[in-house]
């Protein structure tokens, strides 16, 4: 049975149904940038390929509970196994100003499909901090009816500028990291957020917090640069001959910058790689089961690379 958005005069409510771990796409990283820097990343943890137009995007703004077609957008394309599709919103217009200023180079590098540009048209992609953000099965003209995926935020509750680190998150007390933050989905996440009446939403709870990019002027413009993979348990499950991957951990992530990866025995090489693929460390391993690493001072999302006797894994981690 399907989990449908069924409306009870303003506020939805869910069947008893729910998905599967690693059995359906669900949001694995939400960007909310400066500007119109807006992007939501959708991962495939299926064996199948998966047609994204049978999907779509609806956005409940400052708290709403219902959506209309004017808030939601048809995805298109398709997400192979294991990977992930990037939608970004279509300001590309390098002249435009204001409401219309341009996504940045780098955000527009990393997408897979632009979606929105008229705002009186579709508002889907506009989301800040405050609103929550729907990945539906279904079509935009029978919202109502759609199947719920994922959900990020709470329908129907307005954080005031977004939801923060503090319980109750909407509360404006703590730490702001819904506004000009990107969260990324935790490993151990295998399934999307399937009910539309959860009593709190915790940020932190199921995401990671990206340390944002800051000016000289202290502004956060948000962080991007991580759009493209997903580091999910669901990577090997069902593989074979896995045991070795399954184990490998790095840890503590989130890091202060001191962290060791551990079970890397069976790897002769380990590399540190930024989120633009540039190689920041580099360890030929003596069948060391533990190494440990120290970037401190260098804020943001590295990949930890480990390779040798025909195997080879990939780990993320998050320098605060």
């Amino acid at each position: 049975m399907k989990r449908t958005l069924l409306a009870l005069g303003t506020i939805f409510i869910g069947a008893t149904a729910s998905a599967q771990d690693c059995s359906e796409i669900f949001i694995s990283e939400y960007v909310e940038g400066w500007s119109n820097n807006k992007a939501l990343e959708i991962y495939n943890p299926t064996s199948a390929t998966v047609d994204l137009s049978q999907y779509m995007i609806v956005r409940y703004s400052n708290g709403a509970t219902s959506a209309d077609q004017s808030k939601a957008v048809q995805l298109t394309g398709t997400i192979a196994p294991k990977e992930v599709y990037v939608a970004v919103i279509e300001k590309l217009d390098p002249n435009g100003t204001q409401q219309e200023a341009p996504v940045w180079d780098s955000l527009q590098a990393r997408a897979d499909g632009f979606y929105c540009p008229d705002y009186n048209v579709s508002e889907a992609m506009y989301f800040n901090g405050n609103d929550a953000v729907v990945l539906a099965k279904g079509v935009i003209t029978d919202i109502q009816n759609s199947q719920l995926i994922d959900v990020f935020g709470k329908i129907g509750e307005n954080p005031g500028v977004a939801w923060t680190t503090t319980f109750p998150y909407n509360t404006g007390v703590g730490v702001e990291v819904t506004k000009d933050h990107s969260l990324i989905r935790k490993s151990t996440i295998l399934k999307g957020e399937t009910n539309p009446t959860i009593s709190q939403f915790n940020p932190l709870g199921e995401y990671d917090s990206i340390p944002a990019v800051v000016d000289i002027n202290g502004t956060l413009y948000g962080n991007w640069f991580s759009l493209g993979t997903h580091d999910c348990d669901c990577n090997t499950l069902g593989l074979e001959n896995n045991e070795a991957q399954v184990e490998v951990t790095v840890a503590p992530n989130p890091s202060q910058g001191s962290f060791k990866v551990s079970n890397v025995a069976e790897y002769s090489t380990v590399q540190i790689v930024n989120s633009l693929g540039q190689e920041i460390v580099v360890i030929n391993n003596n069948s060391e089961a533990t190494i440990l690493f120290d970037l401190s001072d260098r804020r943001g999302v590295y990949f930890v690379k480990l390779s040798g006797n025909g195997k080879s894994i990939t780990r993320r981690v998050i320098i605060k």
